[in-house]
Formats: structure tokens, sequence, C-alpha cells
């Protein structure tokens, strides 16, 4: 009912949006009469009430061309490999002679959290400088058939098994965020069975290995109330109209809701932004600002097994940092870990994911020798600063790719 609900409104919303954009057109067709002082208060209105809507669809990666080694090469998406709940895209850079300069491979592990994996859109713009780059593309849960089954927390980690495994020997493995876990679980799981495709570093960014340390509100909230409350009040069925009609799942524009509340202010200040360059003809500040959040208000629906697994598993019992979670009827065991390469990453100010956390993973990996280990805590940063913008760029990115290269 919850889901149908929104639907509904946002359908009433959707036919008020088209209005709006028609007035908005007829304004800018009569002689600029949008861009008049006048008027223009009357246009920058119409702007954001047509364009901020919350988005179902996946954005485009853009990322057409690439500087490798002071050349431009161009960069094509191709999918790797396919399941009914994710791709893998390969992020293939056509012309250059990879032959006299090979590049690692990398499996960018996106996490399923809300938002689409182009939320790493530069990420993987700057790892492509120096790596063969590869994504964890998931699927919006609402476009995912019931016939295709459940999908819980211990398929995700089989994913990222699959996926290594498909990039073949001496690849390596970047997770962001929620996926910290199952990416640990699977270089354990892999570990333990000697398989060929062991990734030869794993590199963890600001992701609850154990949420105990240092808990955020992100981490209260997920421990504030049982299992059942989080299955009653927020799993919901996908509406009809959708292909994935009748599958449970925790919908994406609650997710956004949760997120945006955690930072409310900081929210509304950006939209007054926006609507003042708007007015004032600031072309450049409010094109930053409106593709922030075409990109952010872009959200994906998360399947209940998983979303209620983890809550359960990472956030309310913990049990990696435990040594009690199981995979398929096994203990994971990360002392397992012998010959991959580690590096936790987390930044000072991260109100998602407290400081300790991600460096948790250290401890958990007993038999790897020290020269095989680091941490790196980035100073001023939050937690989009580890894997988005400047600091990931100029400081974060430079610690990344010397671990990728000594592993190799």
């Amino acid at each position: 009912m919850m889901y149908a609900l929104y639907q509904y409104q946002s359908d009433l919303l959707e036919l008020q949006r088209g209005a709006t954009g028609l007035l908005s057109r007829l304004m800018a067709m009569a002689g600029g009469l949008k861009d008049s002082p006048l008027l223009r208060p009357v246009g920058a209105g119409c702007e954001l009430f047509t364009r901020l809507r919350v988005s179902h669809t996946q954005p485009p990666f853009g990322i057409e061309r690439v500087s490798v080694d002071g050349r431009e090469v161009p960069v094509t998406e191709v999918q790797a490999l396919a399941t009914p709940f994710a791709s893998l895209l390969h992020f293939r850079k056509d012309g250059q002679p990879l032959a006299d300069r090979p590049m690692p491979k990398v499996l960018v592990v996106a996490p399923m959290s809300g938002h689409f994996a182009t939320l790493l859109r530069d990420t993987v713009r700057v790892l492509l400088r120096d790596h063969d780059v590869y994504i964890t593309n998931w699927r919006n849960a609402r476009d995912v058939r019931r016939s295709a089954g459940p999908f819980g927390f211990e398929d995700y980690v089989d994913h990222v098994i699959r996926f290594l495994d498909a990039m073949g020997p001496r690849s390596h493995v970047l997770a962001v965020c929620q996926p910290c876990v199952q990416v640990l679980a699977a270089v354990a799981v892999m570990a333990e069975d000697r398989h060929p495709a062991l990734p030869r570093s794993m590199t963890l960014m600001a992701g609850p290995v154990d949420p105990r340390s240092n808990p955020t509100g992100v981490n209260r909230l997920a421990t504030a109330q049982t299992l059942a409350w989080f299955e009653r009040r927020l799993i919901s069925s996908v509406p009809w109209m959708h292909r994935g009609a009748g599958r449970r799942v925790y919908p994406g524009f609650m997710q956004l809701g949760a997120f945006m509340s955690m930072n409310l202010a900081k929210h509304e200040k950006a939209y007054r932004d926006l609507y003042r360059h708007l007015v004032n003809g600031e072309t450049e500040k409010a094109a930053a600002i409106r593709s922030f959040y075409e990109e952010y208000l872009a959200v994906l629906d998360l399947p209940a097994e998983f979303y209620l697994e983890t809550i359960d598993r990472v956030f309310q019992r913990a049990l990696l940092a435990k040594g009690e979670l199981m995979h398929r009827g096994r203990r994971v065991d990360p002392a397992k870990i012998r010959r991959t390469a580690l590096l936790t990453v987390e930044a000072e100010r991260d109100d998602i994911c407290g400081f300790g956390q991600t460096a948790a993973a250290q401890d958990l990996c007993p038999n790897l020798p020290p020269y095989m280990k680091r941490h790196h805590m980035q100073p001023g940063a939050g937690h989009y600063g580890v894997f988005s913008g400047r600091r990931w760029e100029t400081q974060v990115y430079p610690v990344v790719r010397n671990l990728i290269l000594a592993a190799s």
C-alpha cells in the first residue's frame, strides 16, 4: 500500500510538472521572456519544480574519454556478464596499446544502498587512468521479475566471487561503503577455497566492517528497532505497473528520504542556492548543483531479503566483526586471507561510517604480513570525499594506485 500511494502521488506530480514545463517553454519561445529580470524568478521556480525530482532510471556514466599517459583514449561500456540482478560492466579503453603498458584489472564493487552505481562515476573516471576498470552495476529491484527469485546477503557475496572469476586471475577489488563487509567475506571464502581468481589486493573504503566502533546516526537508526519493525514499516510490494510487480522491496525513495533527513539543512541551502543562481543568471554554478541532484535523486529499490539481512547481520549483530558470519553453511574466516594485500580507507568527518569501522578489517586479517596491510585516514574529508571529488583524486587515489601497483 505504501508504494502504491507513493506511485499515485508521483504520477500526479508528473502531470503538474508537465504543465509547468510547458509554461517554461512558452516563456523561452516568447523572445527570451524567461530571461527578463522580472520573470527570472518564475523561470527559476519552474526549473526547480520540473527538474529536481526523484527518478528511478539510471543516469549514464558519461565517461567517453580518459587521459592515459597524456593521450586522450576513447572509452566504451561493455557488459561482460549479466545476471537478473546485476551486470559486470567493463569500461574498455579503445585504441590504447595495452600490450605496451599492461594495466591491472580492478573490480569496483558499488553499494546496493538506494543509489545507482553511477554515483561512483568519479571513482571510475580517476581509476581509468592507470587501470582496466569493471564495476558491479546493480539493477533496480522493481524492474526484476519475481520469477528471478530472491536476492539476499549471500547472493551479493556470490556475485562478487562470480564477477572476480569472470575477470580472471591477478585482478584487484575495491569496495565503497556498504559492500566492504560482503567483499571481505567473498575474499575470505575465495582464500579458503584457493580460488584461482583470488584478487591480488583488496581496498575497503568507508564501510561498516565493525559498526560498533564510533556509531553514527545511521548505525543508531539500524539498531533502534527490531528487525520485525523494519520489515513491517519499511518493506513494500512493487506496484502492478512495473516489471517486478509483487516483488517485496525496500523502496529507494525511503532510503533517499532517510539520507536527506540526516543533513536536511544542507540540502535546503543547496536548493536555495540553486534558485538564487538561476535568478542571477549564474549558469555554471547552477549547473554544478543541478548535476549533483540529478544523480542524488536517482534511486533504486533494494530487494527486501538483502536489506533485512544486511540490517540484521551487519548492523544489529555485527557478525563479521564477531567471527560469526556464515556463508552457505560455513563460517567466514578472514584469517584465511594470506595473499591479498589490504588497504582500508576512512574519512575524518564521515557521518555515515564512523572512524574505526573500516579499519577493523586490519585486525580481522591477522595472517597478512605487515608489508601487505595499510590504513589511510583522509583528513578533512566527509563520507563522499574518499571516493569522489578533489581529495579522492589528489590524495586518496595515489594511495590506492600505489597499493595496487605493489600488489601486482
